[in-house]
């Protein structure tokens, strides 16, 4: 799994959009003005951070050696996973789902309201 396809797959969700507010290689993805992901590569390594329920986080980090504690993050409430195809695909798309939905409960009524609004054709490919 590459970072581009995860990063289109981000992408595809409602309301987000793409910044680089910490220089060019960590690339930063909000749905509205809170983040739900970060893309980067660190030691040569393609990874993924994403919000997890701390429950949910431990049981990933249990089941999977590629999955950790957030790096430069909360590490209850974050997991920094290293995209070396050890994780299957529907599974990461699961992981980027969660992030997104935790975040998205998180916003105001008015930033939830404008989201929901967004009339888009984005989609997946």
């Amino acid at each position: 799994m590459s970072l581009e396809s995860l990063t289109r797959y981000c992408l595809s969700k409602k309301g987000t959009k793409e910044e680089y507010p910490f220089g060019d290689d960590i690339l930063v993805i909000k749905v509205s003005s809170k983040i739900f992901a970060f893309l980067s590569e660190r030691n040569h390594q393609p990874n993924i951070s994403l919000k997890c329920d701390p429950f949910i986080a431990d049981n990933l980090r249990q089941q999977y050696p590629s999955v950790t504690p957030g790096y430069h993050l909360n590490k209850s409430h974050w997991n920094t996973i290293i995209l070396d195809g050890s994780i299957p695909e529907p599974e990461l798309y699961s992981m980027i789902d969660h992030s997104y939905e935790l975040v998205f409960k998180k916003l105001t009524k008015s930033e939830k309201d404008a989201v929901l609004q967004i009339n888009t054709s984005k989609s997946f490919k």
